[in-house]
């Protein structure tokens, strides 16, 4: 099957986040029933947390089998367990703490506090990946990896100029110096990313179109890296309407609230 990028525009970050998670339920229920399980990637930031709670309100929240799916973060804070600033803390209060997930399955990265260092806890995270990754690949295969997008165009913790967003061997860095407080992260990179079937952008706010449209036009991995993000099956923006406004045309689809009868074509 041939990847694509497609634009799913919608009116405001209610609709939005209410859309992404009845695809996302509709695909999971499609996953688990032909798979037998569904690994998913988490992001961080106001509308990760706004899709995960968006879920956890959701009336046919419970139509997923909770217990057969695998969940990841794609990049982590250094900060203590439990601190309300972990991806981990925040994914865990808007969905994960309310269904029946199997603790084995949810892959959190290692806290300040657990006793590793950030190297080793990058360390650890990869082999952890690994572990759980089919025989004989070098990276993992995740079903759909969520990401947001920062206004400078950085993805999971993989920032523009930095050489994290660089590096082609590890599926998982260390973050120093991050421009975003806290200054020390750990993240997923851009390999381990696009080793996902799906990457499910969620995007709101006029603050981010320039580096949306700059994402889709086309512009370079090292100074935009949202541009580089390429899912083995599909790429699909999910953005509002304030986030869309510089992009072209022929990329955008209408947003619908998905019931499995429409946007087929998308193959989410």
């Amino acid at each position: 099957m041939t990847n694509e990028r497609r634009v799913i525009v919608h009116p405001d970050r209610t609709s939005l986040s209410a859309a992404v998670a009845a695809r996302f339920v509709s695909k999971a229920v499609e996953l688990i029933a032909e798979f037998g399980e569904a690994s998913i990637v988490l992001t961080g930031g106001t509308m990760g947390a706004a899709v995960l709670e968006a879920i956890n309100s959701s009336p046919v929240r419970d139509s997923v089998d909770w217990s057969r799916v695998n969940i990841w973060w794609g990049d982590e804070r250094w900060l203590p367990a439990g601190d309300p600033d972990r991806n981990e803390t925040q994914a865990r209060a808007a969905l994960l703490d309310h269904v029946a997930l199997d603790p084995a399955r949810v892959h959190a990265f290692a806290a300040s506090d657990s006793g590793l260092d950030l190297d080793a806890a990058s360390d650890a995270y990869a082999k952890e990946i690994i572990a759980h990754s089919p025989a004989n690949a070098s990276m993992p295969h995740f079903d759909i990896t969520f990401l947001g997008m920062g206004p400078d165009g950085h993805i999971a913790s993989l920032f523009p100029e930095r050489g994290g967003i660089r590096e082609r061997d590890r599926a998982v860095i260390s973050v120093r110096t991050s421009p975003k407080p806290p200054p020390e992260r750990l993240s997923m990179t851009l390999v381990a990313i696009n080793s996902s079937a799906r990457v499910w952008l969620v995007v709101a706010g006029a603050d981010k179109a320039s580096a949306l449209g700059l994402t889709l036009a086309g512009a370079s991995v090292n100074e935009v890296p949202a541009a580089g993000v390429e899912g083995r099956r599909k790429t699909l923006f999910f953005v509002d309407a304030d986030a869309a406004a510089h992009v072209p045309e022929n990329l955008i689809t209408p947003g619908q609230f998905w019931t499995g009868a429409d946007d087929t074509d998308l193959e989410f």
